[in-house]
């Protein structure tokens, strides 16, 4: 029926003049032929090409992705969704997606599932929590789409999932410095009145045991009022180490000296059925702190340790200098680059979850039993650290032990002498005269009667101007001691020893205080030479205190 010539298809004359084939289809002349083909393949190249850059997309984005049924199972997923889970593709593919959440998310995650399928929705958005095949929770920000096809029906849902990890863990570092804050700033409020009251228990207890003899029946009950005295004295001072708001007395010192003094101390404490074992490194750099909050630290962290390996263990305390680089700063939130002295902290007890190791440094967080713990120690531990100047971090896994790593700054100043801890059996005593500056009258009564008992000669004051017109009516007479409150009405302690030395030039300066680090650097008085005695203060301490300024 066809003939071909010269590129063309000829028909028959009756062909022709129908403008038909015999079939009764149209005749199309070979030029529209190859045109509608080449459409066709545009088109399906163009198709191809799109389904490729869809494909590149969702096997590239950062985001991860997945095709879920109506019945909740993973029909696709993309790399990023199995690198966030910790499962390859084949062993997602057909997995209730729910399989994957974490159990406290469980409801509302069902309950956001349900009402896109019941039409409530079309979309939701929620931060929840995976479990990953290792068992690691993954925070995640889930964005949810229902498809539906033309006629309204749904097809299947896109779960999104974006890995927010390190930003919740960022938020509950910052969630813990304000909480930090709030209860520091509670604890510096109620610390000065807290300390002078606690000053007057212990001190009316140290001055009734003093004059009563060891069989004398009341003295069983004054050495508790006196014990639980110390107990409130300790958790007020934990509070405030807590908040970073105790006064420090800084010096520089090796640790390695510190950890050598305190292996004695530390193996008592830990027991026989723990072994202890000290790694030092020789050429160890330098620290600036509180050495006896550094030991705090120290038989903390051994205590904590122990309760850890109920049934024995090691515990292992290492030390070594490290430098943390930029890298190292932006990955860990607060710190700042630098060469530092680390100090480790390790056992093989029984670990934490991490639910416990996020809130570990939490205060009044405890796993121990009712009347075994306060929940200040470790966060104690995390006050001094930070106060020093350092970063303090955990590592721990269930049944794998737990690491806690101190960097703290090295220095390259020379090391500080430390006053001798040899037990001071006889109080000193003294013939000067003290000038007394402080507006409790119960905190002056208790230190004018001991201080008279000491030998002294007491003048007193309650304010700032009562102590100047004492100077001025003492001029021909030696005052040798301003023994004086930081803070009172109308005038604080830097402003009476400007006036009060205008007067006596050569008076001695003791100040005393109930206020916090801060405070005390308010009000000017942080400087390295001033003599400051701490509420609360024992007899004893003042005393001691009292001498160590008159012999200076």
């Amino acid at each position: 029926m066809f003939k071909e010539k010269k590129g063309r298809t000829e028909v028959s004359e009756e062909q022709s003049r129908s403008g038909h084939e015999t079939t009764g289809k149209p005749i199309h002349n070979e030029g529209d032929y190859h045109v509608g083909l080449s459409e066709s393949k545009q088109a399906e190249e163009a198709l191809q090409k799109r389904e490729a850059k869809l494909r590149t997309i969702f096997e590239r984005v950062a985001v991860g992705i997945g095709l879920v049924d109506l019945e909740g199972r993973l029909m696709e997923s993309n790399p990023a969704l199995q690198e966030i889970l910790g499962y390859s593709e084949k062993e997602l593919q057909n997995r209730v997606f729910t399989e994957f959440t974490h159990p406290d998310d469980l409801t509302a995650d069902t309950n956001l599932y349900k009402e896109l399928l019941e039409g409530k929705r079309d979309h939701h958005q929620t931060e929840k929590r995976f479990i990953r095949k290792d068992g690691e929770i993954v925070w995640s920000l889930q964005n949810v789409s229902l498809v539906r096809a033309s006629g309204g029906e749904p097809l299947f849902m896109i779960f999104m999932v974006e890995d927010i990890t390190e930003r919740k863990r960022l938020e509950n570092h910052f969630l813990q410095s304000q909480k930090m804050e709030t209860v520091g700033r509670l604890a510096g409020g109620i610390s000065h009145d807290f300390n002078n009251i606690l000053t007057v228990i212990k001190g009316y207890s140290q001055l009734l045991l003093s004059e009563l003899n060891e069989d004398h029946p009341l003295r069983e009950n004054l050495e508790e009022i006196k014990k639980a005295t110390e107990r409130a004295e300790d958790l007020t001072r934990q509070l405030l180490a807590f908040s970073r708001r105790q006064v420090m007395e800084m010096k520089v010192i090796g640790l390695n000296h510190l950890i050598k003094n305190l292996e004695k101390m530390l193996r008592r404490v830990i027991g026989e059925d723990i072994e202890l074992t000290t790694v030092l490194t020789d050429d160890l750099g330098r620290i600036k702190t509180d050495p006896a909050q550094i030991e705090q630290v120290i038989l903390n962290l051994a205590v904590n340790a122990r309760d850890a390996m109920p049934s024995g263990g090691k515990l292992t305390l290492e030390t070594t200098n490290v430098e943390l680089d930029k890298d190292y700063a932006h990955t860990h939130i607060s710190v700042a680059p630098g060469r530092y002295v680390m100090l480790s902290v390790s056992d093989t007890g029984c670990g934490m979850t991490p639910e416990v190791k996020e809130r570990i440094f939490e205060p009044f967080f405890t796993t121990k039993g009712q009347g075994k713990g306060t929940g200040l120690g470790l966060s104690t531990v995390y006050g001094i650290v930070k106060q020093s100047g350092g970063n303090i971090w955990v590592y721990s896994e269930p049944g794998e032990g737990t690491t806690f790593k101190i960097y703290i700054p090295r220095v390259e100043e020379e090391i500080d002498a430390l006053p001798s801890q040899e037990e001071i059996l006889d109080l000193p005593k003294g013939n000067e005269t003290v000038l007394l500056v402080e507006d409790d009258p119960s905190v002056w009564n208790l230190a004018d009667r001991f201080l008279r008992g000491q030998g002294y000669k007491v003048l007193g004051a309650t304010n700032g101007n009562e102590a100047i017109q004492i100077a001025q009516e003492h001029l021909k007479e030696k005052i040798h001691l301003l023994l004086t409150d930081m803070v009172m009405p109308q005038m604080g302690g830097k402003e009476l020893v400007g006036r009060f030395k205008s007067l006596h030039p050569e008076i001695k300066v003791l100040f005393i205080s109930g206020y916090t680090d801060s405070a005390i650097t308010h009000h000017g008085l942080s400087e390295p030479d001033t003599a400051l005695l701490q509420k609360p203060f024992s007899l004893t301490s003042l005393a001691i205190k009292v001498r160590e300024v008159l012999d200076k």
